[in-house]
């Protein structure tokens, strides 16, 4: 295992899989990084949904977003993680973005690729909310918030790079 730091240096967000299963104790890993992830106040309201990639509700999501892509909002990963949260706490989605990232940092420190996903928003809170929220087993009350599909790597990309200068203002 590499040192945090390491980890965060070296990731990158990958959008190409091998077919390859993911084992469920690294699963069970990848998913106990989100819990143990901090919650305001403690409440500890994100719950994680996980469907492999070949769930038909993957396939459903597609095409009410959109048929005709060249390729899944997914990315073929053999895992997809959906975190929801309940709508009546309005620090669910920041609690939710830290979970996905410790799972994404996990995933990456177990030798996985993953990227987190965001762009089924309109489809899973928009008119079949209710159908979705069913399907993905959300608790009542819950919305989808982010999602984070992993799988092994079947391509490389280098971490991406950032201007300090431009992106910091340090007072």
């Amino acid at each position: 295992m590499s040192t945090v730091l390491d980890t965060i240096t070296s990731r990158s967000s990958i959008r190409k899989y091998t077919d390859q299963p993911i084992p469920q104790d690294i699963c069970r890993t990848i998913i106990e990084a989100g819990l143990k992830a901090p919650t305001a106040a403690n409440r500890q309201e994100i719950h994680i949904t996980v469907t492999a990639g070949s769930d038909p509700v993957n396939q459903e999501i597609q095409n009410d977003m959109n048929p005709n892509a060249p390729v899944n909002f997914y990315y073929n990963a053999p895992v997809v993680f959906y975190l929801s949260g309940p709508d009546a706490f309005k620090w669910s989605a920041v609690d939710a973005g830290i979970a996905v990232q410790n799972m994404h940092l996990a995933a990456a420190d177990l030798g996985l690729g993953s990227v987190i996903l965001g762009c089924m928003e309109a489809t899973l809170n928009g008119e079949k909310k209710a159908k979705y929220a069913k399907k993905l087993a959300f608790p009542e009350g819950h919305s989808y918030l982010v999602a984070l599909a992993v799988g092994y790597p079947d391509t490389a990309k280098e971490p991406h790079a950032f201007d300090f200068e431009k992106n910091v203002t340090i007072l």
